[in-house]
């Protein structure tokens, strides 16, 4: 049934190409600006490189898909004959899903015989990546694009994200925290964690001290939510930070018995704004 209908995300699921090929899901890309470039496919990044330029000081910034690109991303899969499932960014933070959104509305009067659906993930990072990796499974199951769709709707409030990052200067830049809130953080070494809310928005709900202390609070908040978690697949991604998501991974298996965990980088279009050493824990659990 993977031949039955296209399951489309864009970049900033954090969806490698590997990840595409082996789920056979297609990954539009979203553009990045890094300082004074020309804006690049979020899908074409040396990571590291991209990494090392944030740390040394240089600013990125990120588009969403606008009408032109969706209209022909989408087209070009209908007018083949195929149906499309896109699983998009959170309209808490791009305008993508509710662009998308019109766009398939208009190709389906212009293409009445095809099926085109547009889910907000009302998610970020690998937060819509697993969102999108649970869609593909269904799929392979036999389900059809309707069911696959009602899924992803049932279950994308129950898709945790709980991220911390290791400099506050980043989401200062995107106004998440104030400049004297970022200059104190950094002098006490006090780390935010954070999460996405149920209106896709990114919420500051604690602080721990120091480093360890807020990868620790990742994985206590999964302890208090987390629906049979030794039964799940539970994705992390990271901002250059191996190490330390592997950290997570470690207490995430010893506490709770996960088997499948799955690691991999935060890209550009959402490593823009969380910048370097961010580590997100992304679970199904009984709320956000």
């Amino acid at each position: 049934m993977v031949d039955s209908f296209i399951i489309l995300t864009d970049s900033g699921s954090d969806i490698t190409p590997e990840m595409a090929d082996k789920l056979q899901v297609q990954v539009m890309p979203l553009m990045y600006t890094l300082g004074d470039g020309n804006p690049m496919p979020g899908d074409e990044v040396d990571i590291k490189e991209f990494y090392r330029q944030l740390r040394e000081g240089k600013s990125a910034k990120t588009s969403a898909a606008n009408y032109e690109d969706l209209t022909r991303t989408l087209e070009e899969i209908i007018s083949q004959g195929r149906d499309v499932l896109y699983i998009a960014f959170s309209s808490g933070l791009s305008s993508t899903a509710g662009t998308a959104t019109l766009v398939a509305g208009e190709l389906s009067e212009k293409y009445p015989d095809r099926k085109i659906f547009v889910v907000d993930s009302l998610s970020a990072s690998l937060g819509y990546g697993l969102l999108v990796y649970l869609a593909a499974r269904q799929r392979a199951d036999g389900k059809s694009i309707e069911q696959v769709r009602n899924f992803v709707e049932e279950n994308k409030l129950h898709l945790c994200h709980w991220f911390t990052v290791d400099d506050l200067h980043h989401l200062k830049r995107g106004g998440r925290v104030s400049a004297a809130t970022a200059a104190i953080g950094t002098m006490l070494s006090i780390k935010p964690v954070l999460h996405v809310d149920d209106a896709g928005h990114l919420i500051n709900v604690s602080k721990a001290r120091g480093r360890k202390a807020s990868l620790a609070a990742l994985v206590d908040q999964m302890e208090k939510t987390a629906v049979d978690p030794a039964a799940q697949t539970v994705f992390i991604s990271h901002g250059d930070a191996l190490e330390d998501a592997q950290l997570v991974a470690q207490m995430v298996r010893e506490k709770m018995g996960v088997q499948d965990i799955q690691i991999g980088y935060i890209g550009p279009v959402i490593g823009a704004h969380s910048g370097p050493g961010t580590i997100a824990l992304f679970f199904l659990g009984t709320q956000r």
